[in-house]
């Protein structure tokens, strides 16, 4: 088969490493892809959003199978373009990746098929908003409606930071447009786990879980990002957290994406939090999650393309996914002051070491930085204290200017 993955990302690349294990596979095309992802796949120079180039080439080179990795091309609908001109393509119709691209849109699916979620109201109006602040309780978690890379999700402490917050978002505009609407929610407490399923239209199998560390600095303080590390399996998901989540909503959502004529084909992601009155969704993301796919994937054992074909053809129920029993731990790391101002264009050395590679480029026949997070670093291992070993002694190998990661991913 000749298969393009769309993304440039270490969540491309993890793709891009198991699709190439397939004995189906004969060519791999990448779109934009990396530096580490051209030893696997030959890189085309197309960004995600220009949905009519990646048609274009999908065409022309005969492209079996198009798996997208980053949510935006996916709210832009390049699924349904590519379904309309007969191509195969992995991942959800325009409609249904509203379940990532609008917040309200994927709240009001919760509430209405009674998927436990966090209680919550959504404002257009700084005004209004400020007013019901006296309904919730502190902390409170604000989150804007639309693609925010992973940034837009504030939790305030306090009332004056919420009022800051929200004008920002929706007087001063700090995240465009995708900042009109917000919902205002309740801070559930709890342990956070991440579950990804495939999705056929019919049929939802679990993934293997992962824990995400979302905040920019030890001890998860410091600002929301896009992700410094993850271990897969999640921490604290006990069997009985499984089954409940199988119960009240795994099994919900796919009976209710089929009763709103979803038709959902690809990767769904479940953020969840184990509250006290049992676990509760955080969010959907309607793709592989970054950075969690880094952990998921080395732990698949069965063969991925296959599994992406069975989605696509609405045969999921046919096969039984294999999963590895040893743990995976995966470190971010990332350019000085992200997710805020960062700089870029530092040369990396001594990445020999490494085989991960998500916002670099050559440059001049040297690698360097071309993003806020700039390596991921993956291992297997018996144990969570053994992949981190790996993982750690690994970055010691690797140096840029101002780097930063934390040193306290996958400790219990």
């Amino acid at each position: 088969m000749r298969v393009l993955v769309i993304g440039g990302g270490a969540r491309e690349h993890a793709i891009a490493y198991k699709l190439s294990q397939s004995p189906s596979l004969t060519k791999l095309f990448c779109a934009p892809g990396n530096a580490g992802i051209a030893d696997l796949a030959e890189c085309v120079d197309i960004k995600p959003e220009e949905t009519d180039r990646l048609l274009d080439f999908a065409l022309e080179n005969k492209i079996d199978l198009t798996i997208v990795g980053p949510e935006a091309a996916l709210v832009l609908g390049l699924v349904d373009k590519f379904q309309q001109n007969g191509l195969r393509i992995f991942g959800p119709n325009k409609k249904a990746a509203q379940l990532e691209g609008s917040k309200v849109f994927s709240k009001n699916f919760m509430q209405k098929y009674k998927i436990p979620t966090a209680r919550y109201r959504t404002y257009s109006s700084f005004e209004t908003a400020v007013a019901d602040l006296q309904y919730f309780d502190l902390p409170i978690v604000i989150k804007v409606d639309g693609l925010a890379a992973g940034k837009g999700v504030i939790i305030a402490q306090s009332r004056q930071e919420a009022i800051e917050v929200i004008y920002d978002i929706i007087s001063d505009k700090k995240f465009g447009s995708a900042g009109n609407t917000i919902v205002i929610e309740e801070f559930l407490q709890g342990r956070e786990v991440s579950v990804l399923a495939f999705v056929d239209g019919n049929t939802m199998t679990p993934m293997v879980s992962a824990q995400d560390y979302k905040r920019a600095l030890e001890g998860d303080k410091g600002l929301n990002t896009g992700g410094m590390g993850a271990v897969s399996p999640a921490f604290y998901y006990t069997s009985e957290a499984e089954e409940t989540v199988a119960l009240e909503i795994i099994n919900k959502t796919m009976a209710a994406l089929i009763a709103e004529g979803l038709n959902y084909k690809g990767v769904l992601y479940f953020g969840i939090m184990l509250t006290s009155e049992g676990p509760k969704v955080l969010e959907f993301n309607v793709r592989f999650g970054d950075p969690e796919t880094e952990v998921i994937l080395p732990r698949l054992k069965s063969d991925l393309l296959e599994l992406f074909n069975l989605v696509v053809e609405g045969k999921l129920d046919t096969t039984e996914i294999e999963w590895s029993q040893e743990t995976a731990v995966c470190v971010v790391m990332t350019s000085g002051g992200y997710p805020e101002e960062y700089q870029v264009g530092c040369e990396i050395n001594g990445i020999e070491e490494a085989k991960e590679y998500a916002g670099t480029r050559f440059a001049d026949g040297s690698l360097e930085t071309a993003g806020g997070r700039v390596l991921v670093m993956s291992a297997l291992g018996a144990d969570a204290n053994a992949a981190r070993s790996k993982v750690y002694t690994s970055i010691g190998k690797i140096s840029f200017q101002n780097q930063q990661f934390r040193t306290d991913i996958a400790l219990k």
